[in-house]
């Protein structure tokens, strides 16, 4: 097996020492100093009792300021994600990653400083999009920044917020990567004892050996258990944080800036749930399936993400690779050559290594226009997903880089952001499937899918109902790890019932899934769930279509920053607030089920 590739980014900067990304720390500070001078100078002397012109003129003028200063400490942040990401033992670089987060508190202010002033000048603010063409270019960013100014605490309190977060709920997000990423097991693997770092491990949950899959479980059961009170700690600290800052905001509750976010709105999620919900029953029959075909009448923990099929097939990196190209090649040649530059120009850090994070996920570095993808290859056909479902997010990014989008008008919301990343995974797994004729391969390509499908479904469905508890019940008091893990393992039940054996779930599955610790974004797991479903939707469309859907999809693509959710759906006859709509979704994955149960 060829060794998966660590990315570069030396085309961003040298080094972490270098002349050049010193000067881009100097020109983020006088970027910020400037507009700290105009707000100062401007800003606080202009209400709506200013003319039309003076106020057209500054709002344009802070437009154009905080997108330069989006592009510099957006490039200096990918740079320094790059380095702590993939290295949780480099001291030096979370040093500058720590320094650089004091200036994003100085960022942020401006940022709540700037919505709340748009909240003020409201009622002159259609006038004054019209006045100015950098803001009519920004007209739903400014529209929107009125209407959540609504939810902010004053000037003083916000600034004071966003200092503490460096040492509050920043501070626990922080730890619980730390003690994640360099949490290691001692595991008997091919007849040698390895120390294997958590994400490797958790990969194990694929294996092809029930008894590897069976022991890496218990495995990592005990290792969770061993740094359960930190992680406990951690998310006490992010969700009370959350609970506080939303209670002092006006926030109904914490899912509602999650929605808001999310541009979407409360009939939307309820719809799309809904759904989900009544589609739970289609899935057990997948999982009691699944489990006859182990030999089994409900599937432990260990078994959900067993390879069945033809599974002996391994990819290298480059077969990936080439994989991948050539299934791209059949929707777009453009989609194609994209990623192709991506491989080779080594945007993807694919090597599994003690010390870098798990999972995975793509970033955008907008000082060179490009994008830079995490993953932990091992060679299974879910990787081989995962890397062009990554590779969605740098071709998303990518339309927008070559519409000309400001950073401003690239702010997608989570729903959204996941658009291209399930359209490239249902192009490569479709196509792999039209081109396979052995049963036994058929199988393990649906194997895959149906995996993914259940994950992103019933598995999300769980994390929104342990999330959703976790925030009501922290309003009250401070959660015990055992109190997470009971709220976890109901929530698992709730979702998989009777499809999986209740004495084998996964109540730790809090410690390791990094979203329930971002201090300032709640609800991390439903936009997935939008994401897969719209996604299989627009292919659907594609199906229909054909190559004249590409045009329409890269538009799409480009403006997922300037609209909502609904009228950009609306472009492809899509109505996300009925019911009908998701049942469509879902129903193709039925679909795949039935087939799956017919193989």
């Amino acid at each position: 097996m060829t060794t998966p590739p660590r990315w570069d980014l030396t085309n961003v900067y040298p080094s972490l020492e270098s002349r050049e990304f010193e000067a881009a720390i100097a020109t983020v500070k006088s970027q910020i100093d400037g507009l700290e001078e105009l707000f100062a100078e401007k800003v606080a002397r202009l209400d709506a009792t200013a003319t039309v012109q003076e106020l057209s003129a500054v709002v344009g003028e802070a437009i154009e300021r905080f997108n330069g200063l989006y592009e510099t400490s957006g490039t200096l942040r990918a740079y320094l994600q790059s380095f702590v990401t993939t290295d949780s033992h480099n001291t030096p670089a979370m040093k500058k990653m720590s320094e650089f987060q004091m200036l994003g508190v100085r960022i942020q202010n401006l940022g709540s400083q700037f919505q709340a002033w748009v909240g003020k000048i409201a009622p002159l603010l259609e006038q004054v999009i019209q006045a100015d063409p950098t803001a009519k270019a920004h007209a739903f960013s400014l529209r929107d920044a009125a209407e959540q100014s609504k939810y902010l605490m004053s000037a003083p309190e916000e600034a004071l917020a966003a200092e503490l977060s460096l040492s509050g709920a920043s501070a626990w997000g922080k730890l619980q990567g730390t003690v994640t990423s360099q949490l290691t097991v001692d595991f008997d693997l091919d007849g040698k004892i390895q120390k294997l770092p958590m994400p490797a491990l958790i990969n194990l949950h694929s294996h092809p050996d029930e008894s590897v899959r069976r022991r890496a479980y218990e495995a990592e059961m005990a290792a969770w258990k061993s740094v359960e009170e930190p992680l406990a700690a951690c998310m006490n600290g992010v969700k009370g944080t959350a609970n506080t800052l939303n209670h002092q905001r006006g926030r109904i509750d914490a899912l509602h800036p999650a929605i808001d976010m999310a541009r979407i709105d409360r009939p939307t999620l309820e719809a799309m749930l809904g759904a989900m919900q009544a589609s739970f029953p289609t899935f057990r029959k997948y999982f009691k399936a699944k489990a006859g075909r182990l030999g089994k009448e409900k599937l432990a923990w260990w078994d959900v993400f067993a390879p069945l099929g033809k599974t002996e097939k391994q990819f290298t990196f480059d077969e990936a690779r080439d994989f991948i190209i050539a299934n791209f090649a059949g929707f777009s040649p453009e989609l194609a050559a994209f990623a192709s530059r991506a491989f080779e120009r080594r945007w993807i850090d694919a090597e599994q290594r003690e010390g870098k994070r798990g999972g995975a996920f793509c970033m955008g570095v907008p000082g060179v226009k490009e994008s830079r993808v995490l993953c932990n290859f091992d060679g299974t056909l879910d990787q081989v997903s995962t890397i062009a479902h990554e590779l969605g997010h740098a071709f998303h990014n990518e339309c927008a880089y070559q519409a000309g989008k400001t950073e401003i008008q690239q702010d997608t919301p989570m729903t959204l952001a996941e658009t291209a990343s399930i359209l490239n995974e249902t192009i490569v797994m479709e196509a792999i499937l039209a081109q396979t004729s052995d049963p036994q391969e058929q199988l393990a390509i649906i194997e895959t899918q149906l995996i993914g499908d259940t994950q992103v479904i019933v598995d999300i469905y769980s994390r929104y109902l342990f999330e959703k508890e976790v925030f009501e019940r922290r309003a009250r008091s401070e959660l015990s790890a055992g109190d997470l893990c009971d709220i976890m393992e109901r929530a698992q039940k709730a979702t998989y019932g009777d499809g999986l054996d209740e004495r084998y779930l996964h109540k730790y599955m809090w410690t390791w899934k990094p979203h329930y610790y971002y201090a300032g974004l709640s609800f991390y797991n439903f936009p997935y769930a939008f994401g897969l479903l719209f996604g299989t939707g627009l292919y659907a469309i594609y199906q229909q279509r054909g190559a004249a859907f590409v045009p329409d999809y890269k538009h799409l693509l480009a403006s997922t920053g300037e609209a909502p959710a609904a009228d950009l759906a609306a472009r492809f006859g899509i109505d996300i607030r009925s019911r009908t709509f998701w049942e469509g979704s879902l129903g193709v994955i039925g679909k795949r089920i039935e087939r799956y149960c017919a193989l």
